[in-house]
């Protein structure tokens, strides 16, 4: 029999936590259009899923310092390497061409950050389905593919209106999200804080990201005398 809450609540973080990924895997797809992001968000996602779905228990033996600490690295780091990708597409945005050794960089770095967000979201995901099967088992998975299927459809529908957003502005953006869990992350792994606590992070990092992006790039309307050379 179906427990309406639980399957509520299963779907409830599902959908909250693969919206994440599903929103950074459609903008860094919008940057490298290969499809290939999309399956490297999905294995992320299937990495932590499937084991859940078996051996999930063992992963409420975790301690959440840890869960939230190695989350919150994962997050700097990728967040910090879709900086020097951001920075980049500012470039091609003003006509200053990278190098190939630059855009092979680039296409691994999409590929790893897109694993790497697919498998945090999922992670987070995980620790609150584990809470919810002693109270019904059924009721957690059929919530879970629930929020999983109602992702996918939000995502077939938004999709033409991410691919409008200017590359550059996007992966500023993701960069922005990911310094901003990752921040979260830590100082939760402390002390809890308020969630609207984000807002803000959020508008300081993307104009940290933003400064860094464009930084000598541009020296009124033309490019810098660095850039050119």
């Amino acid at each position: 029999m179906v427990n309406v809450a639980i399957l509520l609540a299963a779907m409830g973080i599902t959908v909250l936590e693969m919206s994440e990924a599903t929103a950074v895997g459609m903008a860094l797809y919008a940057e490298s259009k290969r499809a290939a992001i999309y399956l490297a968000v999905t294995l992320g996602v299937l990495t932590i899923f499937i084991p859940t779905a078996f051996i999930g228990k063992y992963i409420a033996l975790l301690p959440i310092l840890y869960v939230r600490l190695i989350s919150a690295v994962l997050l700097l780091y990728f967040g910090i390497r879709l900086i020097r990708s951001s920075r980049r597409s500012v470039k091609f945005t003003l006509g200053i061409k990278s190098s190939h050794k630059e855009e092979k960089n680039e296409t691994q770095e999409l590929l790893y950050t897109a694993y790497s967000v697919g498998l945090v979201e999922a992670f987070e995901a995980a620790i609150v389905l584990v809470a919810l099967y002693p109270n019904g088992y059924f009721s957690t998975i059929t919530g879970l593919l629930l929020g999983i299927i109602i992702v996918v459809i939000a995502a077939v529908i938004l999709q033409s209106q991410i691919r409008k957003v200017k590359q550059a502005s996007m992966k500023i953006a993701v960069s922005a999200l990911l310094l901003t869990f990752s921040s979260f992350w830590f100082i939760e792994a402390f002390r809890n804080i308020n969630d609207l606590f984000l807002i803000p992070l959020f508008i300081l990092f993307f104009a940290i990201v933003y400064l860094i992006a464009h930084w000598n790039l541009t020296i009124g309307p033309g490019r810098s005398t660095a850039e050119k050379e």
